[in-house]
């Protein structure tokens, strides 16, 4: 695509998270031969229905990009005015990022009007089609969405499959998860602990990410009290923020006598701090119940990682068994098994040499091929 005015709809700055993160790294990769838009919200979540502390960083806007904090999630009034601005603009193509059924009310207006100048190509980046909790507007928000595309992309072949089954007929495509390559370079494992203020001299796992029931933190828990792990003297940072009541979790710990091998840093972890926990640990563990793609494999990646994860949804579509880490089945006992395993088989040298290899296909400029095949 080149010279094209593009629209992305979805999470921008001052809005934090995995979202808005990659929406600013697409931006930029679609900005080297276009012009682009981040219209973003000004509100996305109603206070109620928002799980976390805050949905707003206080970390600078990121440079050389345009964003159009104009959309209310929840107010029709106010999806009929930005469509009708957008409607004149006549952008070449909007973009919108689909993680959950309930923008589909506000996404489906907004561009059912805009599509009235009879130019605008509408197209959509899907994580989730059906989401991990599920709710009672899930399929009747989809049925309004869906029709307008003129096309999606998906990042795991699940989502790809749950197109299939809701009788989605328009261009699709399977494109893998980019690498997160905008948290900067790796830091010395010294001054990455130094950072975290912790001892030098340990092995760490790395839970990363909110924390949710379907996340399987319980069951890593679990694992961190099997013998095995005991035996390789690991300790597991958790690193970010309660999505739920957090104190099954902290029962669960005091429980199993794992106060002194959990390391809690349950605020949210800004951008600037993603480095320093990638770069302190050893290895990234995702005990996942239910997944469709991670975004954190992509980080695990860019800071060259291994990883330990889940068979569930499409996380082994990114980590191939044996190669960069380990598939497991989402039960303590295997995830403790693949663990040990690592470190008892001295894996690390391995399988962070087999990185590059295998995250090639996980570039942003594939994605943007992927765009122009099915918008254009």
């Amino acid at each position: 695509m080149k010279g094209k005015h593009i629209v992305i709809v979805g999470p921008a700055h001052p809005l934090r998270g995995g979202l808005a993160t990659f929406n600013e790294r697409l931006a930029l990769e679609l900005g080297k031969e276009n012009t682009v838009t981040l219209l973003s919200f000004k509100l996305q979540y109603p206070g109620f229905l928002f799980p976390g502390q805050t949905q707003y960083t206080d970390e600078p806007a990121p440079e050389g990009l345009n964003i159009d904090t104009a959309l209310n999630s929840v107010n029709p009034l106010n999806w009929i005015a930005v469509g009708r601005k957008y409607k004149k603009l006549r952008p070449d193509l909007i973009i919108f990022r689909y993680w959950m059924p309930f923008f589909g009310p506000c996404f489906g207006t907004f561009a059912r009007i805009v599509k009235q100048n009879k130019h605008t190509r509408v197209v959509c980046i899907a994580d989730n089609i059906i989401p991990h909790e599920r709710r009672f507007f899930d399929k009747p928000f989809n049925a309004y969405f869906m029709p307008v595309l003129d096309g999606a992309i998906t990042m795991s072949r699940k989502v790809l499959q749950d197109l299939d089954d809701l009788k989605f007929t328009k261009p699709k495509q399977y494109n893998p998860h980019p690498l997160y390559d905008n948290f900067g370079e790796a830091l010395s494992r010294e001054q990455a602990l130094q950072e975290l203020d912790l001892p030098s001299d340990g092995r760490y796992l790395l839970f990363f990410g909110f924390i949710r029931r379907y996340k399987g933190l319980d069951l890593l828990l679990s694992a961190m009290a099997d013998e095995k792990v005991k035996q390789t003297g690991a300790k597991l940072i958790v690193a970010g923020e309660f999505y739920e009541d957090a104190a099954p979790y902290h029962a669960q710990i005091e429980l199993l006598g794992l106060a002194d091998r959990v390391i809690l840093k349950t605020n949210f972890i800004p951008n600037s701090k993603v480095a320093a926990y990638f770069s302190a640990a050893d290895l990234v563990v995702q005990p996942y119940r239910s997944a469709t793609q991670s975004g954190v494999s992509q980080v695990a990646y860019h800071f060259n990682k291994p990883m330990v994860i889940t068979d569930v949804g499409g996380l082994a579509e990114s980590v191939p068994d044996g190669k960069v880490g380990y598939v497991v089945a989402p039960e303590p006992a295997a995830i403790a098994d693949g663990i040990a395993r690592f470190f008892n088989e001295n894996k690390a040298a391995e399988f962070i040499g087999n990185m590059e290899e295998a995250k090639a296909p996980f570039s942003w400029e594939r994605l943007v091929r992927s765009l122009e095949e099915i918008a254009f």
